[in-house]
């Protein structure tokens, strides 16, 4: 990943997924709506690239969210909207899918969080394992 440091801060993690990024993304579709959780949207970063003439690797965001879990956080501490609804970066790396995102026990003390509030945003950890678990 291009910033080891923040990957080794703990702040990013990054797992490996089977497939390619457009399956690894209809695979998170499928997980998000098995667990109830709402899909916001879908940014296809190297498409609205393609589309300008530019060249980029392979690189959607989904981003997606409970608003009964993240309203709460977002009632205690206003400014952590800027990181909800969660998202999730897929990306090629030279041939491998990665999937990357901000751990939650960062965001968890980038705002303070009770232990009550923080639990609220650890269900990416097992979405993205499930992700990684092909």
């Amino acid at each position: 990943m291009g910033d080891e440091a923040t990957e080794r801060d703990g702040t990013v993690v990054t797992k490996t997924a089977a497939g390619g990024v457009t399956a690894v993304v209809a695979r998170l579709r499928q997980i998000l709506e098995e667990r109830g959780l709402e899909l916001f949207a879908i940014v296809d970063h190297s498409g609205e690239a393609r589309r300008r003439g530019l060249e980029l690797r392979d690189t959607k965001v989904v981003i997606f969210g409970s608003p009964e879990a993240g309203t709460p956080v977002m009632q205690s501490v206003p400014l952590a909207a800027l990181d909800l609804p969660l998202k999730v970066l897929v990306w090629d790396d030279g041939g491998q899918t990665k999937v990357s995102y901000t751990a939650a026990h960062a965001l968890a003390a980038r705002y303070h969080l009770s232990d009550e509030l923080a639990a609220r945003l650890a269900g990416i950890g097992p979405i993205t394992d499930a992700l990684a678990a092909g």
